[in-house]
């Protein structure tokens, strides 16, 4: 089973441009959010340097990660090939 790691901060404006444009793309994978100021462990444990970023996991290990803000159309293909 997929999820995706949405790594965020609350003073992150391309972190909510992203959040809007996720909220568009139609997926069944489960997307859970992480704001690297209330979970700085997690975000180490996945050695993230800048936000907003991305990380798929397939059955909890990392499949590929998406660093920066993207179109809606960059997100779905992103999510639907792996």
């Amino acid at each position: 089973m997929k999820k995706i790691l949405r790594f965020t901060a609350s003073w992150c404006n391309p972190c909510k441009m992203l959040a809007a444009n996720l909220q568009e793309v139609n997926t069944d994978v489960s997307i859970e959010v992480v704001d690297i100021d209330s979970s700085p462990d997690i975000a180490t444990e996945y050695r993230i340097r800048s936000v907003p970023t991305l990380v798929m996991l397939k059955e909890d290990k990392e499949i590929k990660r998406l660093i920066g803000n993207k179109s809606t159309k960059e997100l779905r293909e992103w999510i639907e090939n792996d």
